[in-house]
């Protein structure tokens, strides 16, 4: 028997079959529809699906090709791939797929049983970006810990050093001072610490301007006694706790309390005068170190 000419012979419904390997699309002239057929490849390639969890949802009944070439390919229809798209939804909700075959079914029963399920798994995605938004606000502050190199949050710094504490501070020592030594190894000891060490670290650095103060207030100069282990003691607190620290490389450091304001202004606001009488008595203590 010689085909109609809008056919090619294939499919054993009588539906045409296009031999090209593209997705197949042919027209029923009765009911004025398209009908897409396709194999398993075509599938897999347009819902990004793989062959073989095609074919496993195959064996478990869960989505069957329902109609077959005469050569024997497996053609998912339009109804088909409504039913993929289904499943593929519901797996990237994170069903079962126990759960994904006993839905479908209920929807061919109960219409509403989707609009159900759906919302329940509305429900449940929200929850999960909530607790994923929580997630990536604590991944920031850990980032932003290990790149200041201070296991403290700003909150705590603040709480710690009050506002002298500045992040665009920070930022301006790290690209000043960022590729040196003295830097990086600050950065490797300061990323261990913890609030306590910290809290320590507060104390020491408390005291030893308070020793400043105490010379300061019984008339003593910065070349005296006094002033100069008060500066030996601010050299050692930073020895200790930041980078390895000179009684040289202090020198320059007691420079930069007088040259730049916003460290000049640390110092003016626990005593007027009190950053030229550290530098001083720093110059002091290097020279008697010397």
């Amino acid at each position: 028997m010689t085909a109609e000419p809008h056919q090619q012979p294939g499919v054993t419904t009588g539906r045409p079959v296009a031999t090209t390997g593209r997705p197949t699309v042919t027209t029923d002239e009765v009911a004025g529809t398209e009908e897409v057929l396709l194999t398993v490849g075509q599938v897999s390639d347009r819902l990004g699906v793989t062959v073989r969890t095609l074919h496993h949802y195959d064996e478990l009944g869960l989505v069957r090709p329902t109609e077959r070439s005469r050569a024997g390919y497996r053609l998912y229809t339009r109804e088909d791939l409504t039913r993929l798209q289904h499943v593929v939804v519901y797996r990237r909700l994170g069903m079962a797929l126990d759960d994904i075959a006993a839905l479908l079914e209920d929807e061919q029963q109960d219409a509403d049983a989707v609009v159900r399920h759906l919302r329940r798994q509305r429900d449940a995605v929200t929850s999960r970006l909530e607790e994923l938004h929580e997630l990536v606000t604590a991944i920031d502050r850990a980032l932003e810990r290990e790149m200041t190199g201070v296991n403290l949050t700003p909150e705590e710094q603040r709480e710690l050093f009050g506002e002298a504490f500045s992040e665009e501070y920070a930022q301006e020592a790290q690209e000043r001072w960022g590729d040196t030594d003295a830097w990086r190894q600050s950065q490797d000891r300061t990323r261990r610490y913890t609030k306590a060490d910290w809290e320590q670290i507060k104390a020491e650095g408390d005291r030893v301007n308070e020793a400043f103060v105490a010379a300061m207030a019984a008339g003593e100069p910065p070349t005296s006694e006094a002033a100069m282990d008060a500066a030996e003691a601010a050299r050692a607190h930073i020895d200790r706790w930041f980078y390895d620290l000179t009684a040289e490389f202090h020198r320059h450091l007691g420079d930069l309390y007088v040259s730049d304001p916003r460290f000049t202004k640390t110092y003016e606001d626990i005593r007027p005068g009190m950053a030229q009488y550290v530098r001083d008595a720093i110059h002091a203590n290097a020279d008697r170190q010397g």
